[in-house]
């Protein structure tokens, strides 16, 4: 290896434990100056809907838009630059999020107009600021979130069963009281067995809309019911999946720097080599 590509090595190991990186001054610096950026740009996404600020603004706003948009391009080639393995980064949660980011805006100008600008492929950007949990050093809650997800993923069975019933106990009242409602009111909202199990699924899960309501005495009475059931079902899952993370449930001090190899950050403080890929931290 020359020395050029030592030195070249050299400033990509750097960059990476900036941009990647909230152990170090210059790493919290960086993060911290992006979280204000895509606030910034959030602010900045938001405003163009208000009517009136929008129409007094728009030159700024737009502007404003596209300044956001070349830092973020900036910062996602950047990281792609500093990785050991940019296609894992890419298609990596982080990356695919990072690249929405930026994406939509550059289609948009490209093939609709060059005033082009979406609102809500924009939000996307709103993604970035879970990256608040590593740079305040909270990365525990990011693990608490993959356990709550690990537990719903072993608990899947009985929540299938569960859900599984919930269909069928909201089709047999739907039917049922279709057949009362038409039956004795002839002005009834209740045209059609699946315009009942809509009723079933909006009353058992105590949204109440109010859109469809039962006239008749049995409607009632089969709405009381169902809504009594729809109490004792909603805790049901919330049980199943309680029951997982007590199970599994565990705590441990974890790194905020990523892998340069893997990109993982789930690491133990004090680890020297990766756990996922084996690479040197």
């Amino acid at each position: 290896m020359s020395h050029k590509n030592r030195e070249e090595q050299t400033v990509q190991e750097k960059m990476h434990e900036i941009i990647f990186g909230a152990h170090t001054t210059q790493g919290w610096l960086f993060d911290m100056a992006l979280l204000v950026v895509i606030v910034l740009s959030v602010i900045s996404n938001s405003l163009e809907t208000v009517a009136g600020f929008e129409d007094r603004w728009k030159g700024a706003l737009f502007w404003a838009s596209w300044v956001f948009t070349g830092l973020f391009t900036v910062e996602y080639a950047l990281r792609i630059y500093c990785v050991k393995k940019p296609w894992r980064f890419i298609f990596s949660f982080w990356g695919i999020v990072d690249l929405l980011a930026i994406l939509p805006e550059y289609l948009l100008f490209l093939f609709f107009s060059a005033g082009g600008h979406s609102s809500a492929f924009s939000a996307i950007r709103s993604l970035r600021l879970l990256r608040v949990f590593r740079i305040l050093n909270l990365s525990w809650f990011q693990r608490e979130g993959e356990d709550l997800g690990n537990a719903i993923w072993r608990a899947r069975g009985k929540i299938v069963v569960f859900i599984m019933v919930v269909l069928i106990i909201v089709t047999i009242a739907g039917t049922i009281m279709y057949d009362v409602e038409s039956t004795f009111d002839p002005d009834s909202k209740f045209t059609s067995i699946p315009m009942g199990i809509y009723w079933a699924i909006v009353t058992m899960t105590t949204v109440g809309f109010g859109d469809i309501v039962p006239k008749t005495t049995g409607g009632q009475f089969i709405s009381a019911i169902l809504i009594l059931v729809g109490y004792s079902l909603i805790i049901v899952p919330t049980g199943f999946v309680s029951a997982e993370v007590l199970d599994r449930k565990r705590r441990r001090v974890i790194s905020t720097v990523a892998c340069p190899s893997c990109l993982t950050e789930d690491h133990d403080d004090d680890a020297l080599f990766c756990k996922y890929c084996g690479g040197e931290m």
